[in-house]
């Protein structure tokens, strides 16, 4: 399932757990996600209330434990105990984050690390409860729009610092962002961690089938809006040719590299997780021959990628672009061929074996490569050898 979140006048983990609740999380469940840590002394409910005539989910957390500061390494120790195992390791990585971005504010080792605001019982409740509630929701992709950043100062346990906090700022290393005229905190690092731990991608709402809605709302009262974040439950949508999925693809303009160069550049961002690499001739200014780069990336990679080929060419400059692309279902089958394994990738509409596998083949059996390709294709459709060697 999709999850995309509308932080309509921000984000906060409550309101992030509350609008989760909203669109169907169960809210038990989630209560024995946060008591399978070891927690004790608090007390987790959700009300309905009515912001500004929209209902939403407002979660409240009542704790015995007053005490507000403690190591990041206690937070995460206690996290990692979480159960189900993919809540408590979704929970682990956004302290984890926090522990790193408050690490190098401060000078300090992570492992070490006092958090001051972020110490306290509802912390990781509010971790540990979404990482269960987008866990039970079967969400295995989050997408989120740009986040308005508020203006002004908070107080904190340092004195008075600017909004949004530095370890907002931090955690939001890479995020899309924009300004807003709400004063004060409207992203708070719990929020901002737990869309590091996600994986998150930023943008508008990914071709999908609405399967629920839910709005969390915050407690600080708005004058003119309701203060909620949204969230959108989805499957991917699925066409006639396959399901729908968004790409960047990396571009930048080469003439002063070897063949030798391109080559390696692109045989490394395959390795490291690029979707395709692959370079086109060009004639640049003052008729110089040259090669443009293209490199696909998932969102969550691009950043990666883009250093990679920054490093490896020289260039001074990449370009992004967001692409849709349409992906078509495909399985892989080995098949054997005179004792040699070799994968066949299959689509709906043909089949082609993997060149690396046809040529170890080939040079095992001393056949040509198109005499162990056609092998492996009728291998795998069943199709008799009748035909003669050439």
């Amino acid at each position: 399932m999709i999850c995309w979140i509308n932080p309509f006048t921000g984000l906060a983990g409550d309101m992030l757990l509350g609008a989760l609740i909203d669109a169907g999380a169960p809210l038990p469940r989630i209560r024995a996600a946060v008591e399978s840590t070891g927690l004790t002394g608090f007390e987790l409910t959700a009300e309905r209330v009515v912001e500004h005539g929209l209902a939403a989910t407002r979660v409240h957390v009542d704790v015995t434990d007053d005490r507000s500061e403690r190591r990041a390494a206690e937070l995460i120790e206690s996290a990692a105990r979480a159960r189900p195992q993919q809540a408590g390791a979704l929970a682990v990585a956004a302290l984890t984050a926090i522990a790193k971005a408050e690490a190098r504010l401060h000078g300090a080792d992570p492992s070490i690390v006092h958090l001051h605001e972020l110490g306290g019982h509802d912390t990781i409740v509010d971790i540990v409860g979404v990482a269960a509630a987008l866990h039970y929701l079967d969400v295995t992709e989050v997408v989120c729009a740009p986040l308005p950043l508020g203006t002004g100062s908070v107080r904190s346990a340092h004195g008075v610092i600017p909004c949004p906090a530095p370890a907002t700022l931090a955690l939001l290393n890479g995020a899309a962002v924009t300004g807003t005229a709400i004063p004060g905190e409207t992203v708070t690092p719990t929020g901002a961690a737990l869309l590091v731990a996600a994986h998150t991608r930023y943008g508008r709402p990914p071709p999908m089938t609405v399967a629920a809605t839910g709005y969390g709302a915050g407690t600080r009262p708005l004058a003119d809006r309701p203060n909620v974040t949204a969230v959108t439950i989805g499957h991917p949508a699925e066409s006639q040719q396959g399901a729908a999925e968004q790409v960047v693809v990396l571009s930048t303009n080469l003439d002063d590299v070897t063949g030798e160069v391109l080559g390696h550049t692109i045989s490394r961002a395959l390795e490291v997780g690029a979707l395709d690499a692959w370079a086109t001739p060009a004639v640049m200014k003052k008729g110089r021959p040259a090669h443009v780069l293209h490199v696909m990336a998932r969102p969550e990679t691009a950043d990666q990628l883009s250093r990679l080929v920054l490093a490896e060419t020289g260039s001074l400059g990449i370009r992004q672009t967001t692409a849709d692309r349409v992906v078509l279902p495909r399985k892989t089958r080995t098949v054997d061929v005179d004792g040699c394994a070799v994968r066949v990738k299959c689509g709906p509409y043909g089949a082609k074996p993997e060149h690396d596998d046809v040529a170890a083949a080939s040079a095992r059996l001393g056949l040509p490569l198109r005499t162990i390709a056609r092998h492996a294709l009728q291998a795998c459709t069943g199709v008799a050898d009748d035909e003669g060697e050439a």
